[in-house]
């Protein structure tokens, strides 16, 4: 599925231009100012943010700010452009939290490779968080607000993994979030729906109570809210490419080579 960018910009040349460069590689949102941005981002998942500075009413620094201090959307990366060229304009982006800072004009080829490096880099870190079993959550935070963000929710999944039953219902009311806004919040930060990153989180847990050497397999899949056997042994060899057996004998041949 193709990454989402969300194009800010009162002036309709340059929405069609960047429209024409990056179209045919990203799901594009176009706004003209910063309070339709902020509607799409209430309704929409947004991977990335292109925002010229220059606009009325709401400019791109104001966005930016508002952007990274929102824990709804403070983990979008934010590249701002500008016909600014001076020291205090580019100290001020990057004051308010911008990723990227391009001054017009700027080369297609520029921008679209910064983009493509930054999205990359994002990805690789929710792979990895998806198919290590333990790395920890919070891996995938990219401030200090998503941080705290990440622990909490964790917190509530690892306090009520037993569950079989935990559901984004639950999660949403302890985050004191909508359904709607949790689902694009964890989407985004995670590629994840919040299914997903319950079942993840299940798993992890189960790694460890496996490493421990304490409970039976069947035990274990109940510890961490599975009620069929069957389905934690298909969803473990899913995401970590080996069946919880072949797990355990990892860890024997481990053990023998030391």
């Amino acid at each position: 599925m193709a990454a989402s960018i969300l194009i800010v910009d009162d002036n309709e040349d340059i929405l069609q231009f960047l429209t024409e460069v990056l179209g045919d590689t990203y799901d594009l949102h176009l706004a003209t100012d910063g309070k339709m941005a902020q509607e799409i981002m209430d309704y929409e998942v947004v991977d990335l943010i292109i925002s010229d500075i220059m606009m009325p009413e709401v400019d791109g620094f104001e966005l930016c700010r508002l952007v990274k201090s929102n824990v709804e959307y403070c983990h979008i990366p934010v590249v701002l452009l500008t016909a600014q060229n001076t020291y205090k304009a580019h100290i001020e982006g990057l004051e308010v939290g911008a990723d990227i800072y391009i001054q017009k004009p700027f080369l297609p080829d520029l921008l679209e490779l910064q983009i493509a490096n930054l999205l990359s880099n994002r990805l690789k870190i929710k792979a990895h968080f998806a198919s290590s079993p333990f790395e920890d959550v919070r891996v995938m935070a990219h401030s200090k607000m998503d941080e705290a963000f990440l622990k909490k929710l964790d917190e509530f999944i690892r306090k009520n993994i037993e569950d079989p039953d935990l559901d984004i219902d639950q999660l949403a009311e302890h985050m004191n979030m909508s359904r709607p806004t949790l689902y694009r919040k964890i989407k985004s930060l995670s590629s994840l729906s919040p299914k997903n990153l319950i079942n993840i989180t299940r798993l992890k847990k189960a790694v460890r109570l496996i490493s421990q050497n304490e409970f039976t397999m069947f035990e274990i899949a109940k510890m961490v809210g599975y009620t069929s056997q069957s389905r934690f042994n298909k969803n473990f060899q899913r995401y970590f490419k080996v069946s919880p057996t072949g797990y355990i004998d990892s860890l024997i041949k481990d053990d023998d080579d030391k």
